[in-house]
This record gives structure tokens, C-alpha cells and sequence, in this order.
């Protein structure tokens, strides 16, 4: 049985995920112009390591990850330059309701610093639907780790087996499999993520009370 329900944001609440990988090819392109955005897309949904190391193979001028990161990090704001209410998904209003109106708990598990996430939550007025709100950015292991997923589900007081996360990314649904919880997946052919560990798999946000009715 299911008594929660655990969101990520970043490529689930918001369609962030290609708006910030445009500025991180223009921040390419002055490295090297050769430089594609398919050649990013492993930046997408990946630790910070990863993320950074797939910049520098695509760049491929000699400066580090740990360079490059700082380097962008420096010269370009990324978090301003967003309209969290244009990248929105419409849907989402209706469906946290539907899915208090069942009862369960409702939470949001990002890797993303807590400032951004109360932001979105609260530019796009669904900040009361969570009782509990949890940044990664308080963790030393980020995605694919469990630990964010295992705090989130002490915080609520329920336990993992008892939870449904909706996730996007390879690392995330990794993170909540290890965490022993159920997992819905929102499919997005974009980015090639391997979704296989996913119990559900999603072409819309709106098959997720469907789904819980099938876990109740």
C-alpha cells in the first residue's frame, strides 16, 4: 500500500532540464564551437562529477571538470535567468490535489539548493500540498545514492516500501530503486535515460493517480 508520494522537480515539476543545458552550450561553444547539444546530453540527470566530466569530454581543450565548472559557475547566473512559471507543467495543480484528495502525503526530493526549490514551488503556488521538502544539496552523495530518498521517507514517517517517487532521470530512479521504493517514471525520449528500473513508465504526468489507485 501506498501512503506517499515523492516528487523530483527538475524534469518532472519543470521542463528545466533542456533550458539549462542551453546555457551550457553557449558556455561550450566559446570553449569550442564545434561543440553540439546532443554532445551535453550527459550532463543532464547526473552527479556533479559526471555532469562536469561530460562538458569537459565535449569541450575537449585541456581544462579539468572541476575548471569548467567553476568557470560557468562564475560567468553566468543560471538560476535568474529562469521563468519557473513559463517552464511549469500545467498539469501539476490538478494532480497534487487529486492525489491529497486520496489521503497520502505528499513530499519533493531535488537535488537542487533549497532557495531554487522554494521558488518554484512557491512562483507556482503549490508549495502547501508538501508537507516535507528536501534539497540534496545537504547531502555529501548526491543521485544515485539513496540517502536523499531515505530521509525523505524518515521526515514523512512512512516507510520506503510505503512510497511512490516520480522521476525522470537514470540516476534518480536509481537513488529511490536502492531506497526501496516504488518508482513512476515520466518518459522523455530527449536524453536516452535508462528508465528499466522503474516499476511505471509515464508519457504524461496524468497517469500518476491512476497509478496510485492501483497501489492503494
Amino acid at each position: 500500500m501506498i501512503k506517499a508520494v515523492i516528487f523530483d522537480m527538475d524534469g518532472v515539476l519543470i521542463d528545466s532540464e533542456i533550458e539549462y543545458l542551453k546555457l551550457e552550450l553557449a558556455f561550450a561553444k566559446k570553449k569550442n564551437p564545434a561543440v553540439t547539444l546532443q554532445d551535453l546530453f550527459g550532463m543532464v540527470g547526473s552527479s556533479r562529477e559526471d555532469e562536469w566530466s561530460c562538458m569537459a569530454r565535449a569541450v575537449n581543450n585541456g581544462q579539468t571538470w572541476q575548471e569548467l565548472r567553476q568557470e560557468f559557475r562564475a560567468d553566468t547566473d543560471v538560476f535568474s535567468k529562469m521563468d519557473y512559471q513559463k517552464i511549469f507543467r500545467p498539469e501539476i495543480p490538478s494532480i497534487l490535489k487529486d492525489i491529497e484528495s486520496l489521503g497520502l502525503k505528499l513530499a519533493l526530493a531535488s537535488s537542487t539548493q533549497m532557495k531554487i526549490i522554494e521558488r518554484v514551488l512557491c512562483e507556482n503556488h503549490i508549495r502547501s500540498y508538501f508537507s516535507v521538502v528536501v534539497s540534496g544539496s545537504r547531502f555529501r552523495r548526491s543521485k544515485p545514492d539513496p540517502e536523499i530518498y531515505h530521509y525523505t521517507a524518515s521526515q514523512l514517517k512512512i516507510p520506503e516500501s510505503q512510497c511512490l517517487v516520480v522521476e525522470d532521470s537514470t540516476f534518480g530512479i536509481t537513488a529511490a530503486y536502492r531506497a526501496g521504493m516504488k518508482i513512476a517514471a515520466l518518459i522523455d525520449p530527449r536524453f536516452g535515460f535508462d528508465q528499466s528500473l522503474a516499476h511505471y513508465r509515464m508519457e504524461s504526468l496524468t497517469e500518476i493517480p491512476k497509478i496510485i489507485r492501483d497501489l492503494l
